[in-house]
């Protein structure tokens, strides 16, 4: 497996980066496990969400909110304060492949096992997040912030969400992304819903309640180096660590064997 720490890039490239590794891992590359942050901050909407219906648009062209559409599901994430992973491998491999809760367990495990060697008592357990429904739905409007509702296998900090992950399958591959809240910058996504103002406030309290990160156990030192550290006793023998433009080559279709330097 290749862990990546590949450092900050708008939404837009974030997802194509992603998309890439998906069809890589559909062509037999290696297993990889990307990490990332949103330079500039931004938002990501699932794969089946339309723009139009979610977001106030015009707000974020004004404020220069930039956007872009996952390749995987789930609902509207506003990126900012926080470490993002996204793991891609072929169903068929013999350590990451598997069915769909297989591999969700999997990276589950990794990313708790990683947060408690930084001291962060993070669990994997079927929660409800707190708070209910992201405060009043119009109808035709947005659906519920994706950090706003709680699923099985959720990663959860004092019984609240602090990694919201999605997943999707090919015949032959799998990407999960996820993001790792460390701040209160996700709370910026009720200032750019497609809601009357007056329900904003309401969908701020609502993920407010609902959420928990990881900030003030990390003292301000939450680089992606110090999460690459503690994720790499989770990962299998051998991990290959490579670190920013080092890891370009994974986003081709060739890939596959074409990286000999050495392990780390």
């Amino acid at each position: 497996m290749i862990l990546w720490v590949d450092g900050g890039h708008d939404p837009i490239e974030n997802m194509r980066r992603d998309a890439a590794l998906l069809a890589a891992a559909e062509h037999g590359a290696e297993p990889v496990m990307r990490l990332f942050r949103f330079t500039p901050h931004g938002i990501t909407l699932g794969a089946h969400q339309q723009a139009e219906r979610e977001l106030d648009l015009e707000r974020c062209a004004a404020d220069g909110v930039p956007w872009a559409v996952r390749p995987t599901g789930g609902r509207a994430i506003f990126h900012a304060q926080e470490w993002t992973y996204a793991c891609a491998a072929a169903i068929t491999d013999p350590e990451w492949g598997g069915g769909r809760a297989e591999t969700y367990a999997r990276v589950g495990d990794v990313i708790v096992g990683s947060l408690q060697r930084l001291g962060i008592p993070a669990a994997l357990g079927r929660r409800e997040a707190r708070g209910g429904p992201a405060g009043p739905r119009v109808r035709g409007g947005p659906a519920t912030p994706c950090f706003a509702t709680a699923v099985r296998d959720e990663i959860v900090l004092d019984g609240r969400k602090l990694v919201g992950s999605a997943q999707r399958r090919t015949h032959d591959a799998w990407l999960q992304q996820g993001s790792l809240l460390l701040g209160e910058g996700h709370l910026r996504l009720a200032d750019y819903l497609a809601l009357p103002d007056t329900d904003r406030p309401a969908v701020r309290d609502s993920l407010a309640l609902a959420t928990r990160h990881a900030g003030r156990w990390l003292d301000g030192n939450a680089g992606l180096e110090i999460w690459a550290e503690a994720l790499n006793p989770g990962l299998p023998p051998r991990v290959r660590r490579l670190e920013g433009p080092a890891g370009a080559f994974l986003l081709t279709l060739g890939n596959r064997d074409s990286y000999t330097a050495p392990v780390r």
